[in-house]
């Protein structure tokens, strides 16, 4: 078993970090820069076409940035790809190939990380045939197949795009619990896409928020949480000019408004801390909200060359 000690404390470095698909075409990432330490399981969310599967697939090493820099484990994206697991949207497997054949393809590409039983014990949590063709699994079975395929291989980093989205909810509930188990017991640094905010509140305690391209909020769940007030009062907005107000609304007790403080509020305020859906849909809602990066979050900005 390899040591923990040996992961660098950065996973994933990303400066002035861009991608393109065409001249006229719209940035998928646009100066993107952020650190995601290591050992941490970090939750990647933004709206569609923010750009969250464009940044996994360039930190897998299957596609190449139009700028910037994104560093994996210490080197670039291609020289880490035996150390690094990733799970696409649509679980690319072999149809013709049987459950068996498949963990055997895994053992062959991945011979000095593989753990055959480890593989073999996620499928047989699913109850499936190992003689069974991959073409005669249902979504939910396919995906099973391909995380145990995924963590076979050990790997230091997982990255995952929308892992569970076609599993029944006890089978996702299984199947995290799994992913869970995995990092605790080894230290595995985990980035996972995903829409279901519950999901990630239970499993996950890093954070990285996508839109525009960039990341608006990024650090540890707990940090951000922390950095935020949900308030409900009499007042108005005006009232809160001097925090950051991120997102207010009228309600029946007045107004209701998710700010980041800065010093204290007048007794005309009820405060409390936002859940993490809260958090995450007042930020969705107001993408011109300025950033927020904790310290060790944030990456040094690229070299502008001329």
């Amino acid at each position: 078993m390899s040591s923990t000690s040996t992961i660098p404390a950065v996973a994933l470095e990303a400066s002035g970090l861009g991608k393109r698909y065409g001249r006229r075409a719209s940035a998928a990432l646009d100066d993107c820069s952020f650190r995601l330490p290591a050992g941490r399981i970090s939750a990647l969310v933004g709206p569609n076409g923010a750009g969250k599967s464009t940044l996994l697939a360039i930190a897998a090493g299957l596609l190449r940035p139009s700028s910037g820099t994104l560093t994996v484990l210490g080197s670039a994206p291609g020289e880490a790809r035996d150390r690094v697991a990733h799970l696409a949207q649509d679980k690319p497997l072999h149809l013709q190939l049987s459950i068996a054949d498949t963990l055997r393809m895994g053992a062959e590409l991945n011979p000095a990380r593989w753990d055959a039983k480890y593989a073999a014990s996620i499928v047989e949590q699913g109850d499936l045939d190992p003689k069974t063709k991959v073409r005669g699994l249902s979504g939910g079975q396919r995906t099973r197949v391909a995380l145990a395929l995924a963590l076979g291989k050990r790997p230091e980093l997982m990255l995952l795009d929308e892992p569970m989205a076609d599993l029944d909810p006890l089978a996702r509930h299984e199947m995290m619990g799994t992913l869970m188990a995995d990092a605790a017991e080894r230290g595995t640094t985990v980035l996972m896409s995903s829409h279901i905010v519950s999901e990630l509140a239970d499993a996950c305690d890093h954070l990285l928020l996508l839109g525009d391209g960039r990341i608006r909020l990024g650090g540890g769940i707990d940090d951000l949480l922390g950095a935020h007030t949900l308030v409900t009062g009499r007042g108005t907005v005006a009232d809160l000019a001097h925090h950051t107000v991120v997102e207010s609304r009228a309600t029946g007790r007045g107004l209701t408004a998710l700010i980041r403080r800065d010093g204290r509020l007048d007794d005309r305020w009820e405060a409390e801390q936002p859940s993490l859906e809260e958090l995450l849909l007042a930020h969705l809602r107001s993408p011109a909200t300025p950033a927020l990066l904790t310290p060790g979050t944030t990456a040094p900005r690229a070299e502008v060359r001329a």
